[in-house]
């Protein structure tokens, strides 16, 4: 009998001690693991992720200052006339979409580390040679060449952070939003110096100040260490389950190429808040134009405070399939509400416009989830690097077609072209999301369909006698 109550004791404390240990996962769990400043202290992956997570603040913060100041450089110092400069943002948007799917390829073959290391040195070395340059042709070069560098240092530090933090994947993306968008209002701001002297010696300062920024991330990669002691983001042996889900690679498996090519009007609140909202402001509505620079402040600070609990509540690539159908009902109602906005007066205007903003700031922040935790879940993990340098283009993609659409299509048809934009934005996301559960649901049954695979190791046995 006592030895029948201490074993019930021993069971009752370990009921106990276990629904403790639960009650402790779930309350850390809807804190988000912590505040803002605690997780970038010790953010999934330690010590590398926190060198990465510094070097990409610095790099925005560079990026920042250029962004702001690039375009009345080459109009004032380089004195580029509207066409050409025109041409030499697009063709700058062409090479960025070939940079991810190139990062991808070259990541299953190289360091990751190596490779980020070689963008920064090479964006570096093409933004000092752009200084002393005027031939329009050779501008034309450089200019593509720090795109393409910029928007392939993007993927490859997005697979930097599928090593590095794993399953806390989402986690260190929002870590990750939050420090680059304060590191681009730190260098927007740092522009806005510069451009207040307007001299030719100041334009250069700021575009040398973006190229130090190059240096110090170089800099700073070097001191990480490669995750798992090897460049090649592929399976270990035996993790070979999901290979029917590929295809023969990413260009030739349909089901991702899908989400891919559904995912481009999933990124479309870049060009909304950025061209759309700016626009219809100055052509449509009577609201001031001085409201303009509150659409940024407005997006920067939600992403800095919001983005981590966002990323708390999204947890598994299920969720986020979930949270691309809220992007997009979050942007039919952004829609509306620019829909709305010239039938209001001043006030009125301003109202509704800001709450545009804020609408396309919280579609931004379910999008920076959806779209990440779903282009790693969908690939299979043996050529993970590959497929995610083809997702990487339909952020590439957007930033080339999107502003086209809006000014070319959207705006041209008044109000009626952001209601249809909001419902055709809202019908593919319950698309992506049908399509992304499904292919989940393949991906999660295949280990099941292959498991009499462990035959196939005799087959080599022939040739060698």
């Amino acid at each position: 009998m006592y030895l029948d109550i201490e074993i019930h004791g021993r069971w009752a404390r370990s009921i106990r001690g276990t629904g403790m240990r639960r009650g402790g996962e779930i309350r850390k769990a809807r804190q988000g693991d912590g505040g803002l400043l605690a997780q970038l202290r010790r953010p999934p992956g330690g010590r590398d992720a926190r060198i990465m997570l510094l070097t990409q603040a610095l790099d925005r913060a560079g990026t920042g200052v250029w962004a702001a100041s690039s375009v009345l450089y080459f109009t004032f110092v380089v004195g580029l006339d509207a066409g050409r400069l025109g041409l030499l943002l697009g063709a700058a948007g062409v090479a960025g979409i070939a940079g991810s799917p190139l990062a991808g390829h070259l990541a299953d073959r190289f360091q990751v580390r190596t490779l980020l290391i070689g963008c920064h040195l090479i964006r570096l070395v093409a933004l000092c040679v752009l200084l002393v340059v005027t031939d329009f042709g050779l501008l034309l070069l450089l200019f593509a060449v720090t795109h393409l560098g910029d928007r392939a240092a993007k993927t490859l530090e997005m697979l930097f952070a599928t090593r590095v933090a794993g399953e806390r994947r989402s986690t260190y993306q929002a870590l990750s939003r939050s420090s680059a968008n304060a590191g681009y209002a730190l260098g927007a701001g740092l522009a806005a110096i510069g451009l207040a002297v307007g001299t030719r010696g100041a334009y250069q300062v700021l575009i040398l100040a973006n190229a130090l920024s190059f240096l110090v991330a170089a800099a700073l990669v070097w001191r990480t260490r490669e995750p798992h002691g090897a460049g090649l983001v592929a399976a270990r042996p035996g993790a070979e389950e999901d290979a029917p889900a590929a295809g023969a690679g990413p260009w030739r498996d349909r089901g991702y190429l899908r989400f891919v090519l559904l995912d481009i009007p999933m990124n479309l609140d870049d060009s909304i808040l950025g061209v759309g909202v700016p626009l219809w402001l100055v052509g449509h509505t009577a609201a001031p134009h001085a409201l303009i620079p509150a659409f940024l402040v407005i997006n920067t600070v939600l992403v800095v405070v919001l983005q981590l609990r966002v990323s708390a509540r999204v947890r598994d690539a299920r969720q986020a399939a979930g949270a691309v159908a809220l992007y997009g009902l979050t942007t039919l109602a952004c829609c509306v509400f620019l829909a709305a906005a010239p039938a209001g007066g001043a006030w009125a205007a301003s109202l509704i416009l800001l709450a545009a903003a804020v609408l396309a700031t919280a579609a931004e922040l379910m999008r920076s989830v959806s779209s990440w935790e779903l282009a790693v879940s969908l690939a299979p993990q043996r050529a993970r690097a590959s497929y995610l340098g083809v997702a990487g283009m339909a952020q590439s993609v957007q930033k080339s077609a999107g502003p086209l659409l809006l000014t070319g299509a959207v705006m041209t048809a008044g109000p009626v072209g952001w209601l249809a934009l909001g419902a055709g934005v809202a019908g593919l996301s319950l698309v992506q999301r049908r399509s992304a559960l499904r292919r989940l649901d393949r991906l999660a049954a295949t280990p099941v369909a292959t498991a009499p695979a462990p035959a196939a190791p005799a087959a080599p046995a022939a040739p060698a006698s």
